[in-house]
């Protein structure tokens, strides 16, 4: 018989990969439940980034316009300075060379008379040399076209050699300053004499008809 060690039971050996306790087959189960939904966490991160991203777009689509816009009106703004600039500097040479007017028509006319001797000469080409400078033009010339927007006519009359109505006289001559008149060419004007464009026509129309007779007879008559 074999004795038996009291106290001691036996017990059958178990394998190593044998079913784990309860408690471990728990703790997987429930670390699988978490690791389940993982991928949908992932796509409302994603879904909340790409939100914030369109966001700051369009912030920086708004700041970019603003600043766009902004930088158009400040351009705007310096070609306005600049055009009342030159603006304010035109109006104040006119104002202050519409002054020297008469003394430059006292000049013109002393130079028409030879009168323009000495020292007044050379006082008085040294006053044209400034006026030039500050931009002051004259205009009118006998023999051009009247033009009521830079010419006043003064004197009037008919003349059979005009075809049009023409500046026979500079009575006072204009000045400019830029595209600004600050005094328009005072002028004797001449018209065509009345009937003198209908004679001209039929003049026109007779050697017409005659070339025309010519043609048609086969050239003028040999003597």
């Amino acid at each position: 018989m074999t004795e038996e060690t009291p106290g001691f039971d036996e017990r059958p050996d178990v394998p190593s990969d044998a079913a784990q306790p309860a408690d471990d087959v728990a703790q997987g189960a429930g670390s699988a439940d978490k690791a389940g939904p993982a991928p949908a966490g992932d796509d409302m991160t994603d879904v909340g980034l790409q939100a914030q991203l369109d966001q700051v777009r369009k912030a920086l689509s708004e700041r970019t316009a603003d600043l766009q816009r902004l930088q158009a009106e400040y351009q705007n703004y310096r070609r306005r300075v600049e055009r009342d600039r030159v603006t304010v500097k035109e109006i104040a040479a006119a104002n202050l060379l519409s002054e020297l007017l008469p003394t430059l028509d006292d000049i013109g006319r002393a130079r028409e008379h030879d009168e323009l001797v000495g020292g007044f000469k050379s006082v008085a080409e040294a006053l044209e040399t400034v006026v030039a400078k500050l931009g002051l033009q004259q205009f009118g010339k006998e023999g051009e076209p009247f033009d009521p927007t830079i010419h006043e006519a003064l004197m009037h009359s008919y003349a059979p050699d005009v075809t049009e109505t023409t500046c026979v006289a500079i009575l006072q001559p204009g000045y400019r300053i830029g595209e600004r008149t600050i005094r328009p060419a005072r002028v004797a004007v001449a018209e065509p004499q009345p009937g003198a464009k209908a004679a001209s026509d039929e003049d026109a129309k007779g050697a017409k008809g005659a070339k025309a007779s010519d043609e048609e007879s086969g050239g003028p008559d040999e003597g």
